[in-house]
């Protein structure tokens, strides 16, 4: 009996031994080191998606963010299914979509619409849903930085950048309204 299609894996053993040796499979097949670039991008996506997940557990996220919280770790799934394998082959290949990079604009400008305009960068702060939501939206610039990193060397999906970009934005907005106006701004040189 073949899997089901909203059933995309079955995993039955969850060790295997193959990457003992320090290295692991692309989604192609193909063997890498686990330094290898491409593995540096999914798997720091892998990272904020646990972040991510870390958020939606704070005990005081308000409850219209989870949906696009979890629709955001869905999508980085296939964010990470996308940078896994290399573009070309005969195969078609799940990728990132612009209308996902569309979809987190539109969440950007709902969230963003509410909230009073800056006056100055903001500190990480406001509560813990909002720190975690600040830390989510930093791993993911790192994740960003990773990708960009392998576009340098190999051809990858334009729209897993854009993505990554704009959901660093969505999360930064989502913080700012999870701190429910307890903001600490950035006042430069206030220590001295």
């Amino acid at each position: 009996m073949g899997r089901r299609r909203d059933e995309p894996v079955r995993l039955t053993r969850i060790y295997t031994r193959a990457g003992d040796a320090g290295q692991t499979s692309l989604g192609d097949g193909k063997r890498v080191p686990k330094t290898d670039l491409r593995i540096e991008a999914y798997g720091t996506v892998d990272e904020l998606n646990g972040v991510v997940g870390f958020a939606l557990a704070a005990p005081d996220l308000p409850e219209e963010l989870r949906p696009w919280l979890r629709q955001a770790q869905n999508d980085l799934f296939d964010l990470g299914a996308d940078l896994c394998v290399p573009e070309g082959g005969e195969r078609e290949r799940l990728r990132v979509t612009p209308e996902q990079v569309e979809r987190l604009e539109e969440l950007c400008d709902r969230a963003n619409e509410p909230l009073e305009p800056l006056k100055s960068f903001v500190l990480p702060g406001g509560g813990e849903a909002a720190v975690r939501l600040h830390l989510a939206r930093t791993v993911c610039r790192r994740a960003e930085r990773r990708a960009v990193a392998l576009s340098e060397s190999e051809e990858i999906n334009p729209a897993a950048l854009a993505y990554l970009n704009r959901l660093s934005d969505l999360l930064f907005i989502l913080a700012r309204a999870a701190s429910q106006g307890d903001e600490a701004l950035w006042k430069p040189g206030s220590s001295s």
